[in-house]
């Protein structure tokens, strides 16, 4: 796991594991290398994405069966939870190779135990489809959960987003819009849904969005 947002969260372990390994997979070559740089990390990197991660997959799965070792990243958070790391894992695991996490951060845990909501049932709902159709059908799939629901949403789409889960489960279940998490700027906005659209209609979104809903009653 790397930081969300604060340099500060990257924990001791992995700092260290980061510097002994061979290799670093890494969702934005770029992105890492500045994590890296300011934590005197020198590793090799490579790139592993959603886009090619069919190809690249393999070939880093011969090279951990070759005896190297490896580590995963994403931009931030935990690796695997939606991004390509899962696949890696999968791959791993059939090869026989052994996996074993560098646990940290992770924005939707982190939004969900500041919502004020339930947190002893929830499930990861993570970004909705892009299409209306798909949306209404995995909200409908979810409608009468009574867990907490976790989404992530980026900036431009989260008033469209509020808007279509407000229609489906109702504009008075209780929520709360996490953004900017552990940075300067952090903030929650709480209250209903249909509170939270309104907030968001006065004032735009910036930041990336962690929004949590309460489950049905």
């Amino acid at each position: 796991a790397t930081p969300i947002g604060n340099l500060e969260d990257m924990t001791y372990r992995a700092v260290r594991m980061l510097g002994e390994a061979g290799l670093i997979a890494a969702e934005d070559t770029r992105h890492t290398r500045q994590l890296l740089t300011h934590f005197d990390i020198h590793t090799k990197l490579t790139s592993y994405h959603e886009h090619n991660k069919f190809a690249k997959g393999p070939e880093l799965i011969e090279y951990l069966l070759a005896g190297n070792d490896l580590i995963c990243v994403s931009d931030a958070g935990l690796p695997g939870i939606c991004d390509p790391g899962s696949h890696l894992a999968e791959l791993a695991i059939e090869a026989g190779i052994r996996v074993s996490p560098l646990p940290g951060c992770n924005a939707g845990l982190s939004a969900l135990i500041c919502s004020g909501l339930d947190t002893t049932l929830f499930t990861f709902v993570g970004f909705l489809p892009r299409t209306a159709k798909k949306q209404q059908e995995i909200l409908t799939k979810i409608r009468s959960y009574e867990g907490t629901l976790i989404f992530y949403e980026a900036p431009h789409h989260l008033k469209g987003t509020l808007k279509e889960i407000a229609a489906v489960l109702g504009g008075q279940r209780r929520a709360a819009a996490a953004r900017e998490l552990t940075k300067k700027f952090e903030e929650f906005c709480r209250g209903t849904l249909d509170e939270l659209l309104l907030h968001f209609t006065e004032q735009e979104p910036r930041g990336e969005f962690v929004i949590i809903v309460s489950g049905a009653a």
